[in-house]
């Protein structure tokens, strides 16, 4: 994490002091070293601070701090809204609310969705007990990445724009040429979000086959004697669930670039050109909700509460 700190300290830096006008000026080697220090401690600072609320509070630590800066943002947008209350778009401000609602919806059932495989367990008998005969369930996550996917897409997205901006001012004519047509590309909506939303799906199916090994999960239920009903144990099972993971990982990884160009669309069609929450930071804040919520009610529950239902 500490040299991905540094590379991206140096690219803003890089990036804000050749911005017209520059924001950072006086841009010495001493300053640009002790520039990236700063950034890079206040990366590794934040980061101790998530391991504190991890260890001592409920919920991660890293996804509440993303959480409380995504929501922070919020009564000032709403403050800006209503000066700027227009009754000739209320009609627009109603569908804008509709679908925010029905985004917000969907996010909660494919963040919960999952798809249950039977499990049944053989009976063993050892001595005067009998062992095992139980059913169970494996659990398939619709949306197994969660964010994760869409934060690496982005990652790849910003390196094409920095390169060009970086270049831009290159005194080799060809190259600032070529910057420059690769930052216009980039520019353009319909090409940067058709691209965001197919990184979007490669990564959320590299995530999940990273997370999720069928010939791991096949091989443990064959040694502690499960198999799923139909399905012989062993290369059978591990090809159902491959097939089966493929094809709710599909739904998932479509939700998430829906998801993700979600803002392009909304400012491409609608006079809303600014969103305080994203797909990307309506999907962290209702993840950490639930996440949130669910941890608060097994410490209740563990401590012999009522729960919240």
């Amino acid at each position: 994490a500490i040299p991905l700190a540094v590379m991206q300290a140096y690219a803003m830096i890089t990036l804000f002091s050749r911005q017209s006008p520059p924001i950072i000026t006086d841009l010495s080697p001493l300053n640009l070293i002790l520039t990236i220090a700063m950034a890079t401690g206040g990366t590794i600072f934040l980061m101790w601070l998530g391991e504190l609320i991890s260890e001592g509070g409920i919920g991660n630590g890293t996804s509440m701090i993303i959480f409380a800066g995504i929501v922070a943002g919020i009564p000032q947008a709403v403050q800006q809204a209503i000066v700027s209350f227009d009754t000739s778009q209320i009609f627009t401000y109603l569908i804008f609310i509709l679908v925010g609602i029905v985004v917000i919806a969907g996010v909660v059932i494919v963040t919960e969705g999952q798809r249950n495989i039977p499990v049944s367990y053989a009976k063993r008998i050892r001595g005067n007990r009998m062992y095992g005969g139980a059913s169970s369930h494996l659990p398939m996550r619709v949306n197994q990445g969660g964010v994760i996917p869409i934060i690496f897409a982005l990652s790849i997205m910003l390196f094409p724009g920095l390169i060009a901006s970086y270049l831009a001012n290159s005194p080799v004519t060809w190259l600032a040429g070529g910057a420059q047509r690769l930052a216009d590309l980039f520019n353009n909506q319909v090409f940067y979000g058709a691209c965001y939303f197919v990184l979007v799906i490669f990564f959320t199916y590299f995530y999940t086959a990273v997370t999720f090994e069928p010939n791991s999960v096949s091989e443990n239920l064959q040694k502690q004697g499960g198999f799923i009903p139909g399905i012989r144990p062993g290369r059978t099972t591990a090809e159902y669930l491959k097939k089966t993971l493929n094809r709710v990982t599909l739904a998932g990884a479509v939700f998430l670039g829906i998801i993700a160009v979600l803002p392009i669309v909304v400012q491409s069609f609608t006079p809303v050109q600014s969103m305080v929450i994203g797909g990307t930071g309506l999907l962290i804040v209702v993840s950490v909700v639930i996440e949130t919520v669910k941890q608060v009610e097994s410490q209740l529950v563990m401590r012999d509460y009522e729960s919240f239902y």
